[in-house]
């Protein structure tokens, strides 16, 4: 198989030049803020922002060395010949391959360009040194790590300028069985040189890593994933697989259920593992809906037994609809959709409003929590006004200060937005004074926090056991067939008086979509269109990039990796599809091929 030349392709869309994002990498250090208008990425800044907190030098690059580390590991031999192949494919290109272990310690390191391997050898990219973020601050291995999702770090995005001069793709390895993160796989090139595939060849890479580690899984472990992964083909919604060791959920149930719910699933799943169970079993999740559990043994009864667990709603039982106590009479006053899940999501929040319960609101980022939260008080409590603070812009005064003083006059219900982008003290102070706000006599506020997957941040925990009700936002993908009315309504709303029509085929390439930020980027699609064309009808051609495919199936992270490259490609090339192919390295039947497979829409002409 032929590999792109990743070092010397097209490089990545870049809304800054890299002269300006230095630029605001200084201004980030020496002041710790940066303009709203500021165009740097929200992983980076993110980032920036850990490293600051963890004290990392910025002017230098000193990662922790570990003596006489443990290098042989099954995570090595797994991966070294899917590596060495790698290699050996690149033939010479300036381009290096790192793994690592789980904490970020570089395990090995192969590079064929000399010049290259004594720069990483001068800022310690080498096996034996950790480069997680607490090291070396923002990098490729370290900020994939700790967001726990391919990441790309180019040259100033780097918080240690001595790493100005690379670019780096980092991509997780998952353990097959247990889903949990055992390594990563980085590609490090020149800045310079970085062409649009390297993140794809590092999750392509990733990947066949992981499968080499499922063949070195126990048989037992090997039946079970089997089984497992036979059932989340057939079953398009919520499957889990449980042994004495493992425990596995789908990407389905790990977006269409909170954190609480999944753990009682687990929890019914192993109890029924435990007393030998081969029925069905009803359970009642906290949400109020009631689910049948439909148990699939596995393997022989004992300590290496496992059950496939596929999760359906029982007849009658629909989110929110338990008692009149769970949805709402109306709809939030606002607010777009009438999905199932949706309109759970909403139930939940005005029903731990009514009864004025702190909640946490959990979702993706543009799924709709603050709007929920904001219609909730709007229908309950027009006046006073929710009082918003955003973890995300705010610096440690203009975090703090607001909130005490919030604190002290306790007039107004509070909503403390994106509480998983604060710093560690930032979390003390805020716990300080939420509890400060909670014991102190008189009528308590009520108060909700916004935030991604609270296990993502092990400092959150004493936060959250001050919000003991949680709500789950669904992604808009969870919710498609709402996307119809929040596209009209978008639209509507930005209307300038002219009339613009979806077409029934443009419509549907937004239903297919992946929509990776949510109702956000749906708005932000419908901006894009309508700055193009103000009257008319919109069909499939005049839709963005980013969601000019229609694929009849879903896709894993890598084929949409491959798919967004591809309308990339065809995009800048105008729809030639010879040109795309040769800028992706490609055949023409192969991109032919794959077109098909996605269903890409040519651009406009």
């Amino acid at each position: 198989m032929a590999v792109p030349d990743v070092a010397h392709g097209a490089a990545p869309v870049d809304p800054v030049t890299q002269q300006t994002l230095a630029r605001h990498r200084v201004r980030f250090l020496t002041s710790s803020s940066l303009p709203m208008d500021a165009a740097v990425r929200r992983p980076i800044l993110a980032s920036w922002r850990r490293s600051v907190e963890m004290h990392v030098a910025a002017d230098e690059v000193n990662p922790i060395l570990t003596v006489d580390p443990e290098l042989d590991t099954p995570l090595t031999r797994a991966a070294a010949p899917v590596l060495q192949r790698l290699f050996s494919v690149l033939d010479g290109q300036p381009v290096s391959i790192v793994l690592t272990d789980r904490h970020g310690l570089v395990l090995s390191r192969l590079t064929a360009d000399h010049a290259l391997e004594r720069r990483l050898d001068g800022v310690g990219l080498a096996p034996g040194f950790n480069y997680a973020e607490r090291s070396v601050g923002t990098n490729g291995i370290g900020t994939a790590l700790e967001v726990g999702a391919p990441t790309h770090v180019f040259g100033h995005e780097h918080f240690a300028e001595r790493l100005e001069d690379l670019a780096c793709a980092g991509v997780p390895i998952r353990n097959p069985v247990t889903g949990r993160t055992v390594g990563l796989v980085d590609l490090t090139c020149w800045q310079k040189n970085a062409g649009s595939l390297l993140m794809v060849l590092a999750s392509t890479t990733a990947l066949a890593v992981q499968e080499s580690l499922t063949s070195q899984a126990g048989a037992h472990e090997r039946e079970l994933l089997d089984e497992y992964l036979r059932a989340c083909r057939r079953t398009p919604g919520i499957v889990l697989a449980v042994s004495s060791t493992v425990g596995m959920l789908n990407d389905y149930a790990r977006k269409a259920l909170s954190a609480v719910e999944q753990s009682h699933l687990l929890t019914h799943a192993r109890e029924a593992l435990a007393a030998g169970r081969r029925e069905s079993v009803d359970v009642d999740l906290p949400g109020g809906v009631e689910f049948r559990m439909l148990i699939h043994p596995v393997g022989e009864p004992g300590p290496t037994a496992g059950l496939v667990v596929r999760v359906v709603r029982r007849e009658g039982s629909v989110p929110g609809q338990r008692s009149a106590a769970d949805r709402p009479a109306r709809p939030l006053p606002g607010l777009v959709g009438t999905g199932p899940l949706w309109l759970h999501a909403c139930a939940q929040v005005e029903q731990h409003y009514l009864a004025q319960e702190w909640l946490a609101v959990l979702g993706e980022e543009g799924v709709g929590r603050l709007s929920v939260l904001r219609a909730v008080q709007l229908r309950r409590q027009p006046v006073p006004r929710l009082v918003v603070l955003d973890g995300e812009q705010s610096g440690p005064d203009e975090w703090v200060r607001p909130l005490r003083e919030a604190v002290r006059l306790r007039t107004s219900n509070l909503v403390l937005q994106h509480v998983d982008r604060l710093t560690s003290p930032q979390l003390r102070s805020t716990c300080e004074l939420l509890r400060e706000l909670r014991d102190a006599p008189g009528p308590t506020p009520w108060a909700a926090v916004t935030l991604g997957d609270p296990h993502d941040r092990p400092d959150l925990q004493e936060l959250m056991r001050l919000f003991p009700g949680t709500t789950y936002v669904p992604p808009l993908r969870l919710h498609a067939g709402d996307i119809p009315a929040l596209t009209r309504h978008f639209t509507r709303r930005s209307s300038d008086g002219s009339v613009l029509d979806w077409s029934g085929d443009a419509m549907q390439v937004l239903i297919r979509a992946t929509w990776p930020g949510n109702v956000g980027q749906l708005h932000q699609v419908v901006r894009w269109v309508m700055a193009r064309r103000r009257s008319g009808v919109v069909e499939p051609a005049h839709l963005p990039a980013e969601v000019r495919s229609i694929s009849r199936r879903s896709l894993n992270v890598l084929e949409s990796l491959e798919r967004d490259a591809i309308a990339d490609a065809l995009a800048d090339a105008h729809g030639d599809r010879g040109v795309a192919a040769a800028a992706l390295g490609m055949s023409r039947a192969t991109i032919y091929r794959r077109i098909r497979t996605f269903g890409i829409v040519d651009p406009p002409g």
